[in-house]
């Protein structure tokens, strides 16, 4: 499957990262690189590197938790591995899009992480089982859509607020793929999406 070279190619990436300043520096998100060198291989490498363990674990950990069963998922639309690549890869760039045109002065700038391009793959689970149980804080089990919701809330306070190096705008705008990028691809997710919500309410 995909998603567990995805994992080992992140991992070794990361760990020669730990290592290698150099090599970080090279292979991370930096507007001002990709625009003006025209280093646009940056706005997917940057996705292969991670800041520090924990960081390499919580989204590694996320993303077998939910990439294997997206997997299947675009299988059964006969899609197959273009499909998710599509998921993951797109939302990689997507979430990356508004800091690209926000930061492309500042060239001390920069971020790493593959947090857009999962919480692409956590919201397009979302939107095939918006009732299906996420842990909060890996313990608290929370329906997905209200996990969604305040996810999104939290992502665009956090943006707004925070002075820490969590990229936020990237997992917002991840997310928005994940829930958009599969209705574009079968229209009729977004009527069975709202089918559940209301099933939900009315059993």
């Amino acid at each position: 499957m995909i998603t567990y070279y995805i994992i080992g190619t992140t991992v070794i990436v990361s760990f020669l990262c730990f290592s290698q300043p150099g090599l970080l520096q090279k292979l991370s998100f930096n507007s001002y690189a990709i625009i003006r060198a025209r280093e646009w291989f940056r706005l997917v490498t940057h996705g292969f590197v991670h800041a520090d363990m924990t960081h390499l674990f919580v989204n590694m950990f996320t993303l077998w938790s939910f990439g294997t069963h997206m997997e299947r998922f675009f299988t059964t639309l006969g899609l197959g591995v273009w499909g998710y690549a599509g998921l993951y890869f797109g939302g990689m760039i997507f979430a990356s899009l508004y800091d690209l045109v926000k930061q492309r002065s500042n060239p001390a700038y920069n971020s790493v992480g593959a947090s857009g391009a999962i919480s692409a793959v956590l919201f397009a689970s979302i939107l095939l089982n918006p009732w299906g149980l996420i842990l909060l804080f890996a313990v608290i089990p929370v329906p997905g859509i209200i996990f969604g919701i305040l996810y999104l809330v939290y992502c665009q306070y956090m943006a707004r607020h925070s002075a820490g190096h969590v990229n936020h705008n990237a997992h917002f705008y991840g997310a928005v793929f994940g829930l958009v990028f599969p209705v574009l691809l079968r229209p009729s997710l977004l009527a069975d999406f709202i089918e559940q919500l209301f099933f939900f309410f009315n059993r």
